[in-house]
């Protein structure tokens, strides 16, 4: 588990997020939007994202850990984010929250605003703030696609469009996008998303502790 910030040494009235690696940039500029002082982040491995059946198991070590340090208010800064309902279950034994929505594609959009667009994204693939930095780390290399450009049409051809849903006004970031939309051979389309339905939820987080 990799932590974002350094511990207090009193923790009984501080919030803390334990959260997705990918949203880690995210919960902090919320915090600092928001000035949510008393709101502390550590965040399991982005990692974990192509491995839905880590987190799990992985939450419930860290609340375990976070209530041994005396955290009394914990927010998790997930959705289900394909665990099959496993991290509702950590999150019930233990009396904890969770971010709403099936992942962070559904909240950075907005659960209404999903709904309306979700059979209609079926077949689409999504990208953030996060992975449009990380594009080269997160699928290029790891699925060899710089030294296999063959296996594009295996790994992405069931795809129909690259959807960007942007957090910032970053122009480096919608040319990472762009660019991906067209070495993928899909169709392009940047939705301006913000932080979605993340404010609120943290701001409601925030409010109970």
């Amino acid at each position: 588990m990799v932590k974002t910030q350094k511990m207090e040494p009193n923790q009984t009235d501080r919030l803390l997020v334990i959260a997705c690696g990918m949203i880690a940039r995210e919960v902090l500029a919320v915090k600092q939007q928001l000035k949510l002082d008393h709101l502390e982040l550590t965040c399991l491995p982005a990692e974990f994202h192509f491995y839905p059946d880590r987190i799990a198991p992985a939450m419930d070590k860290a609340i375990e850990k976070a209530k041994a340090e005396g955290y009394r208010h914990i927010f998790v800064g997930y959705a289900d984010c394909g665990t099959g309902g496993m991290l509702d279950r950590v999150i019930e034994k233990h009396g904890v929250e969770r971010m709403a929505g099936p992942h962070c594609f559904a909240f950075y959009q907005g659960m209404d605003a999903y709904a309306k667009v979700a059979d209609d994204d079926m077949m689409s693939f999504y990208m953030t703030d996060f992975l449009c930095r990380q594009f080269e780390a997160f699928f290029i290399k790891p699925l060899g696609l710089d030294r296999h450009p063959e296996l594009i049409k295996d790994y992405f051809g069931n795809y129909e469009k690259l959807i960007y849903l942007a957090q910032t006004d970053d122009p480096e970031l919608d040319k990472v996008a762009e660019h991906a939309a067209r070495l993928l051979g899909l169709a392009y389309e940047r939705r301006s998303t913000g932080y979605g339905d993340l404010t609120a939820e943290l701001a409601r987080a925030a409010a109970g502790a």
